[in-house]
């Protein structure tokens, strides 16, 4: 008896060092040594540190555009800048990097003025399926990307939707593909979203009883909303602006599909260098790429931090019935209302109607099903180097599953480290999700050249096919997710709980396993839905690593799909492919989520 309370005592003293540990080797093999190599492949020529590959970045103008003056004749900057200013203010040429930082912070502008007003009407109306609507913010985070890109070709294209129904009233065509304005748009798809749950998490949070002592003090509605209600609502603001300019820097399905490389990102960049087999040149990219988006991330948290500590309680505004009487609907604030509502509904609703109309009709708007035949045709096919759909469907279900192995168990970890403090916790915590500030992009090309090239362990050549490889990487992109829904869970759990357990003899790692974790099951399952979404929907580190019909995903093949013109110059095999997979998607996820409602306590 003391023999097995000595051993369930070491466990649990064992229980989470063991369990940190894991994470961190596992961390070690699929991400800290492949990022790490492509860093030092981005500092090393001919075996030796030189910083040469950066300076030749950084000194080029058509990286670095009018910057690359700063590393060429920093001296000469002063009297360039009085020169430009003699002459007249004229254009600079803003490189690759300034390009895209230019895109994005479009992009930011777009997401945050298509966000704000959706904040308002949930904020400050009530109608029927208010919660709803709210609830459906989340839906463009569980969306992958490239099938977003696939609705916005079959929208906005010279054949898509819009141009059927302008033409329907006498007006267009308008062609908008390889434009700067429909990346912008897509970019604004997934990030108005999240500026609008953001905002509308705030908005809610406004104490009335501010707003009415400012009115009472005789302050107009106008000048009470902008001392006391827009104060408030500035750090979500942000905040939300903030991360979409992160998000938009590392875009990459995106800019590729509806931009190519005439509107070329450094992520976009990036594969074209390592389809070009300019390796040296893209892990030099990636290197620079990473340093930004984790000081974009650095300010990202500041921001958070200040959210936090100012948010505050009290009693939330009172909100107004949106439809109150058909004269309601005559008020200028309903019309503006549904003005943007017509908006969204073609920015954010039109791309994803258009994905599932255009895979039914052809190019005269009759009914066919030849997409889907194809798709058939493709799949008895035994022709190599055919991309046939029921691989691409398994393999992304096989990935998903492997990666909820390893994703669901470190986020935990993870969620554990980050709630229970202790010395050197907020440390660990830093470096167990580091993945964040890390693009999808530079994991895959240190996957590439380290496990799928191969690497020597110990005299061994150790090589690893690209299904592993894949599996390593979603599992790196997908567990911050899981451990972003456990850790407010386990922080908002009564510690009684945990030490009633422990008084009754059970070792801490019984105690989180038949305690806790059964109680916080949803987040637990919430967390687990949004890894297997994250990995059917990733492209970004699988285009890289996809290799033969053992190892290309529903993304990948969509994508290849994208450039099929078997059928005709339309987009008909991709969109057919995109309803798939915005059908494995939903159904997935429901079936998880579902799975995770029979486990509720």
């Amino acid at each position: 008896m003391t023999a097995d309370r000595t051993i369930s005592r070491a466990l649990q003293r064992a229980a989470l060092p063991v369990g940190v540990a894991a994470t961190i080797a596992v961390l070690l093999v699929v991400f800290y040594y492949p990022v790490g190599h492509v860093l030092v492949s981005a500092v090393r020529e001919g075996g030796h540190l030189t910083i040469e590959p950066i300076r030749a970045v950084l000194t080029d103008p058509f990286y670095a555009g009018v910057a690359h003056h700063l590393f060429v004749d920093p001296l000469g900057v002063p009297a360039g800048v009085v020169d430009w200013i003699a002459a007249g203010f004229p254009s600079v040429r803003l490189g690759l990097f300034g390009f895209t930082a230019y895109q994005a912070l479009l992009s930011t502008v777009a997401s945050v003025l298509l966000g704000l007003p959706g904040a308002y009407v949930l904020a400050r109306y009530d109608f029927r399926g208010r919660r709803t609507i709210r609830s459906l913010t989340l839906v463009p985070f569980v969306l992958p990307s490239i099938l977003v890109a696939v609705g916005f070709r079959a929208m906005f294209s010279r054949r898509g939707l819009a141009n059927d129904l302008l033409g329907a009233v006498g007006l267009g065509p308008v062609e908008l593909l390889g434009t700067l304005q429909i990346v912008v748009l897509a970019h604004a798809f997934y990030n108005a979203p999240l500026v609008t749950r953001l905002v509308t998490t705030a908005w809610e949070g406004v104490d009335r009883r501010q707003v009415e002592s400012a009115r009472s003090l005789g302050a107009s509605r106008i000048r009470a909303f902008l001392h006391v209600v827009l104060p408030a609502l500035a750090p979500a603001i942000l905040t939300g602006a903030v991360l979409t300019f992160v998000f938009t820097f590392m875009s990459f399905p995106i800019v590729l599909t509806l931009g190519g490389l005439d509107l070329a990102t450094v992520e976009v960049w990036i594969y074209a260098r390592v389809q070009s087999l300019a390796l040296q040149e893209a892990a030099t990219l990636a290197t620079l790429e990473t340093v930004l988006s984790l000081a974009f991330i650095y300010v990202y948290l500041r921001y958070e931090n200040r959210q936090v500590t100012t948010r505050g309680g009290g009693q939330s505004l009172p909100r107004e019935r949106l439809v109150a009487g058909w004269r309601s609907l005559f008020d200028p604030r309903r019309l503006a209302i549904a003005a943007y509502v017509a908006v969204v509904a073609v920015v954010i609703v039109g791309p994803l109607v258009s994905l599932l109309v255009e895979s039914v009709t052809d190019p005269s708007g009759s009914f066919t099903t030849a997409y889907y035949e194809f798709l058939l045709a493709r799949q008895s096919s035994g022709a190599v180097g055919t991309v046939r759909p029921m691989p691409a469907v398994i393999n992304s279900l096989v990935f998903g599953a492997g990666t909820l192995l390893l994703a669901i168990p470190m986020g935990v970890v993870v969620a554990v480290v980050a709630t229970r403090g202790g010395r050197g916790s907020r440390v660990a915590e830093a470096i167990l999700t580091a993945p964040l500030a890390v693009s999808g992009i530079v994991v895959g090309i240190g996957l590439l050249l380290t496990f799928v090239f191969g690497t020597t362990v110990a005299g061994h050549r150790l090589v690893v096919t690209g299904p592993v490889a894949i599996v390593f990487a979603h599992a790196a992109a997908a567990y911050p997710f899981v451990t972003r829904n456990v850790a407010p869970a386990l922080g908002g759990l009564d510690p009684r709980l945990r030490e009633v357990a422990r008084s009754l003899g059970a070792t801490r790692l019984r105690a989180l396993l038949e305690v806790e974790l059964p109680v916080i099951a949803p987040a637990l399952l919430a967390g687990a839905a949004f890894a297997f979404a994250i990995s059917i929907g990733e492209f970004d580190s699988t285009v890289l690593l996809a290799e033969g019909v053992d190892s290309y995903t529903m993304p990948v093949a969509l994508e290849r799909y994208v450039g099929t013109r078997s059928l005709g110059p339309n987009l008909g095999p991709a969109t057919a492919m995109g309803t798939v997979l915005l059908a494995v998607t939903a159904v997935s996820f429901v079936v998880i989520d579902r799975l995770g409602g029979r486990w509720e306590p």
